[in-house]
């Protein structure tokens, strides 16, 4: 290597390094790599969403110390949704940012679309998440970090409930790790505000990009982060929220106990035929165990990344419950069909 170029990257390795001797960065930087080391990326590959916020930059900036220091090979992604005609302009420009300045080289992911008349936003995220699953495939990691903080676990909270999600769904960003088609999705931050964050740019990389649909009234996140801003002045704390939500997780984590015995219980898989037989008595624990129960079948047996509607589930099972007749239905790519006692599962193409 060239002197010039050895003494680029210790100039890097020196920006990197000296930050995380601010007392405030260091005590973050301890709670993100506690969380990595927790599941043993140690020298692992690692992908990391970068939006151009200051959350997703200031993971980036604990993931290159990280990287530094453990000898991890660092994978910035910059996802390039095309929703909004700036979209592209922007993508390259961080991408440009980051590279000459602090000598991280983002890849730009993106896919042609057509149009899109409603649901934007589910849309981008889904969008966002098949794009980082195919990549990490294609590359071999097992690990994605995003820049998900506490407030977004608030504001995800409420969006769920106005949409009246059940107990899962109003739990099911809490985890600070989850599984996604084989991919450790993992949220260091969930804990952190984003004032914490916000400062946290200041003192690294000290530029951010904003993507203005997330304050739009015409997007329910944007009139929920409205609504919060009201609560907080009516007392609504962020200590009092997260009690609340740890209480709920318990909760949900006791039915997932009873959902797991009843699916490992009163329920057979057969590999050769791609089938499952469950018993009469899989029927017979409370609603909600046999509503998810039978929901986690339906999505191993479709091999769909999502699962099924709860209404089309909950009809469904009432069909089966009520009738004392053979019964064959169709439900998310699966054949559902009832004898005697028994209900057979299996793919409608197999």
């Amino acid at each position: 290597m060239k002197r010039k170029s050895l003494s680029a990257t210790k100039k890097t390795l020196n920006f990197y390094l000296t930050k995380l001797k601010d007392p405030k960065l260091h005590k973050l930087y301890k709670l993100f790599s506690n969380n990595l080391t927790s599941l043993d990326v140690g020298n692992k590959k690692i992908m990391v969403g970068v939006s151009g916020g200051v959350d997703s930059l200031s993971v980036l900036f604990f993931s290159q110390c990280y990287a530094i220091k453990h000898k991890a090979k660092l994978y910035p992604v910059i996802i390039d949704h095309k929703l909004r005609k700036e979209s592209t302009n922007e993508a390259k420009y961080l991408k440009h940012k980051l590279k000459k300045n602090f000598k991280i080289d983002c890849k730009i992911l993106s896919k042609k679309i057509t149009k899109i008349d409603k649901n934007i936003q589910s849309y981008a995220r889904d969008l966002r998440y098949d794009l980082f699953l195919k990549e990490c495939n294609k590359h071999n990691i097992n690990y994605l970090l995003l820049g998900h903080h506490k407030d977004d676990l608030i504001e995800n909270f409420f969006i769920r409930f106005v949409r009246g999600s059940g107990l899962k769904g109003l739990v099911s960003f809490y985890k600070n790790v989850i599984n996604f088609n084989g991919i450790k999705i993992v949220r260091p931050f969930l804990s952190t505000s984003k004032k914490e964050l916000i400062n946290v740019n200041k003192k690294t990389f000290k530029f951010s990009l904003d993507d203005p649909t997330n304050n739009n009234d015409k997007f329910l996140r944007g009139r929920i982060r409205k609504l919060l801003k009201n609560l907080d002045k009516e007392g609504l704390s962020f200590d009092k929220f997260y009690l609340t939500l740890k209480n709920l997780s318990k909760s949900d984590q006791v039915i997932e106990f009873f959902v797991k015995k009843n699916i490992n219980e009163n329920s057979k898989y057969f590999r050769r035929d791609k089938k499952i037989i469950l018993n009469q008595y899989f029927f017979k624990n409370p609603n909600e165990i046999i509503l998810r129960s039978f929901m986690q079948i339906i999505q191993s047996i479709s091999n769909k990344k999502n699962y099924p509607r709860g209404k089309k589930v909950i009809s469904l099972i009432n069909s089966l419950k009520l009738s004392n007749n053979k019964v064959k239905l169709t439900l998310s790519g699966c054949i559902v069909e009832k004898i005697a006692d028994s209900v057979i599962i299996y793919p409608e193409n197999r």
